[in-house]
């Protein structure tokens, strides 16, 4: 690990919690997948179109996540098994309203954005920048996902409160 300059005892924790974000990046990804194929309804076109650009991000981020645990010289959990055992997610069924899909989506941001703030924990005790950064551009990304999919939510006549 001394090409890193990071203590290997440190990083054994910042790894196990990437590989539980890991997990829950599969089970995101599979839901969006899911949610894609099935959405009907007057939502049709604009949800299959959103699903499809939040589960091709959710692609790039599994596979930056597993290649952050190679860098830090641990395994990736990579079995459906072992994800479905240690993720935050739950499956969703495949027949889900398109407002209930929505809903669902912000409930596993919250829970995944709450992942993402033990792995900077951890990693902020290991003095990992590299895993700090990553995740930290994640966060703003969900947080901004997060943000789209309420305001699809929310009724024209809702309004925000005034700073």
């Amino acid at each position: 690990m001394s090409y890193l300059n990071l203590n290997k005892e440190k990083t054994t924790e910042t790894a196990k919690e990437l590989n539980i974000l890991l997990a829950d990046y599969h089970l995101y990804y599979q839901k969006l997948r899911n949610f894609h194929w099935n959405i009907v309804g007057k939502n049709f076109f604009d949800l299959h179109e959103k699903f499809e650009e939040m589960y091709d991000d959710a692609k790039l981020k599994v596979d930056e996540i597993a290649e952050r645990i190679l860098t830090l010289r641990f395994q990736p959990v990579s079995n459906y098994t072992d994800y479905l055992e240690m993720s935050n997610l739950k499956e969703s069924p495949s027949r889900t309203e398109d407002s209930k899909m929505v809903k669902i989506l912000l409930e596993d941001h919250g829970k995944i954005l709450t992942q993402m703030r033990k792995v900077i924990e951890k990693a902020d005790k290991a003095e990992d920048e590299g895993t700090i950064d990553m995740i930290g551009a994640y966060i703003a990304d969900v947080e901004k996902i997060s943000w789209m999919l309420d305001a699809w939510s929310m009724k024209s006549s809702d309004t925000h409160p005034e700073a």
